[in-house]
């Protein structure tokens, strides 16, 4: 055990809920890849991996920027690890595949989502390099969904009107 003085903080931020209005804002553009920036990307890795989840989005942590981090390996493989600064899907097929998807920030609930099964998307690393990603099955899916994060929708909106009456209705009771 470690005595008070060894302790050092958490770096995991809080995420934010369904029913924050940040996350049905469209996030801002990143002008500057700032240390400010690469420090709420590594604090933003740190909350993914300890919540844990695969993939989220700043406006997830109360900062409305284009910024991202997926990790399907849920910290298991370094070289899994994705940052994007502004990143945008330039081509995505028309196949969708249907399948299950939650959320951190609509916690407990799973529904299924159909999504295009393959997609293309830039955005830039925290050295402000271009990168160019062609991501197919569960990486695609992933990064579209952190993508809607960004433009202000959630998952749940994908879902019919019946079913997400019902899921509001769970959310607004917890």
């Amino acid at each position: 055990m470690r005595s008070n003085e060894e302790k050092t903080s958490d770096p995991s931020l809080e995420i934010i809920t369904y029913g924050n209005p940040i996350l049905r804002k469209r996030a801002a553009e990143i002008k500057n890849i700032t240390q400010d920036i690469k420090e709420i990307a590594k604090k933003m890795i740190h909350t993914m991996h300890t919540a844990p989840g695969i993939g989220l989005a700043a406006p997830q942590i109360n900062h409305s920027i284009r910024l991202i981090t997926v990790d399907l390996s849920a910290g298991e493989n370094k070289e899994d690890l994705i940052i994007l600064v502004n990143p945008r899907i330039i081509t995505q097929d028309g196949n969708h595949e249907e399948a299950e998807e939650g959320c951190l920030s609509v916690p407990g609930i799973n529904e299924k989502v159909a999504r295009s099964s393959h997609l293309q998307c830039v955005g830039y690393d925290l050295n402000e390099n271009e990168k160019k990603i062609h991501a197919e099955g569960l990486l695609a899916r992933v990064i579209s969904h952190e993508l809607d994060h960004l433009n202000g929708k959630l998952f749940i909106d994908y879902l019919s009107p019946l079913k997400k009456s019902i899921i509001k209705k769970k959310l607004k009771k917890k």
